[in-house]
């Protein structure tokens, strides 16, 4: 890591843990010029008002008074441009959304890691670090060319990151770590493997592509610098045939809108890491299907179109039946793997476009689009067999299930869905469980 860019930047760090703030900032102060430190949002936001100078914000998310990021937010109706990492364990899968809109620079997990924490730094305040190492050199790319890319080869060269040098037209230049991305010595080998720099973007759905492009008479560059931050990402193939996301920076040098220094930054992990977050959040950990919360946001959506299309929509509550003696006889461990082989057996007895969940315990929901009671019926009496007649060496003894059906009616909500086929349910169990029973 370049260490070196560190040396002239002022940290604002700001964490509400005593002993963490007095460690980290003790470390970080050996290798900054100055570090301000606050324990709360809100003594931050007045810090930075009061030190002009501050060149990088450091600052944890869930603290009193004032979070991290409602005090990022307010930075930055002061400054626009100032980097900003952000330290925390959170993991709710908004987070992401929300360190975007304030231009989050970078993020370091914690407990912290102070590698990871500097590298980060680093990172965030590379770009600035680039532009004003740029500006030093006095030279425009138009008059001056082959001097100012010799002059400013080497600053490139230390980037993490892929940079291009482009005029709109042509591209003039780019790092060692863009040749080494793509395995190639110099441009020349690149645009032999390439017709242009978007056409090494793969074209994938919600990533943006040469496909994007509608306007024929603007390029790439244009293009993407129309649409919003979070929409300026690509996905390219590396050297060794894996594919990686990136998002693009576009810095206007000299504010001419001829010349641009166009970074690519991987963030592949934080994509996945997102990805990951989002799953858990909808998921159920044992099982894999929908969880509670999940299901309900698309039964709401089912119920407005079954309203608008005027489609049936039908419902099917099950559970197993004796669970508990069950569990008591062959321990809660045989029990998961019974929930486990129940949600299989259903994903395999409907249809794609139909969603089952884990309502709570041992009891599942399943919504069934354009489909009415006796569809629904036919559909449960499947599952049913299905459960009734699985065999399994690891499973000690065969498993059964109660059913309640229900259509959705006029003047109907989600709740009276539910509730009718939960009355369903119960009078399944009280007729001597292992049936069906739909309410009409």
């Amino acid at each position: 890591m370049n260490k070196e860019i560190l040396k002239n930047i002022n940290v604002l760090y700001v964490e509400d843990e005593k002993d963490v703030r007095e460690f980290t900032s003790k470390t970080i102060s050996t290798i900054v010029n100055k570090i301000i430190t606050a324990e709360n949002g809100k003594e931050g936001l007045d810090k930075f008002k009061e030190n002009k100078d501050i060149n990088l914000i450091l600052t944890d998310i869930n603290m009193p008074k004032m979070g991290g990021l409602e005090m990022c937010s307010e930075i930055r109706k002061i400054d626009a441009e100032v980097p900003i990492v952000i330290t925390s364990a959170h993991s709710d899968p908004d987070f992401l959304k929300k360190a975007i809109d304030v231009k989050v620079s970078a993020y370091a997990m914690k407990p912290i890691d102070l590698y990871h924490l500097i590298e980060s730094m680093i990172k965030a305040v590379e770009p600035i670090f680039l532009r004003k190492e740029l500006e030093m050199i006095n030279l425009t790319l138009e008059n001056r060319v082959e001097e100012a890319i010799k002059q400013t080869k080497s600053i490139l060269d230390a980037q993490d990151n892929m940079v291009i040098l482009t005029d709109l037209k042509q591209t003039i230049d780019a790092n060692k770590k863009f040749f080494e991305y793509f395995q190639v010595n110099n441009l020349e080998e690149f645009f032999n493997k390439y017709d242009s720099v978007v056409s090494s973007f793969k074209c994938e759905n919600g990533l943006f592509s040469k496909s994007c492009i509608e306007d024929e008479s603007k390029n790439w560059i244009e293009t993407i610098s129309e649409l919003s931050e979070i929409d300026r990402t690509v996905k390219i193939e590396n050297k060794d045939g894996e594919d990686r996301i990136f998002t693009v920076n576009i810095d206007d040098y000299e504010q001419k809108g001829e010349h641009y220094v166009i970074s690519f930054t991987d963030i592949t992990e934080l994509k996945e890491k997102s990805n990951l977050l989002e799953y858990q959040a909808n998921h159920d950990q044992l099982t894999g299907l929908f969880n509670r919360q999940k299901f309900n946001e698309v039964f709401a959506k089912e119920i407005k179109r079954e309203r608008r299309y005027e489609n049936c929509l039908s419902l099917i509550i099950f559970d197993i039946d004796n669970f508990k003696k069950f569990n008591d006889t062959y321990g809660h461990n045989m029990g998961d793997e019974v929930l486990k082989t129940i949600s299989k057996i259903v994903l395999k007895s409907i249809r794609e476009h139909d969603t089952v969940a884990r309502w709570g315990g041992e009891e599942f929901v399943v919504l069934l689009p354009q489909t009415d009671i006796t569809g629904a019926k036919n559909v449960a009496e499947k599952i049913r067999r299905a459960i009734a007649e699985y065999e399994d060496e690891v499973i000690p003894e065969r498993i059964t299930s109660s059913f309640g059906v229900s259509q959705l009616q006029k003047e109907e909500n989600e709740q009276n869905l539910l509730k009718n086929a939960d009355i369903a349910l119960y009078e399944a169990k009280a007729q001597g469980k292992n049936i069906v029973i739909p309410f009409y």
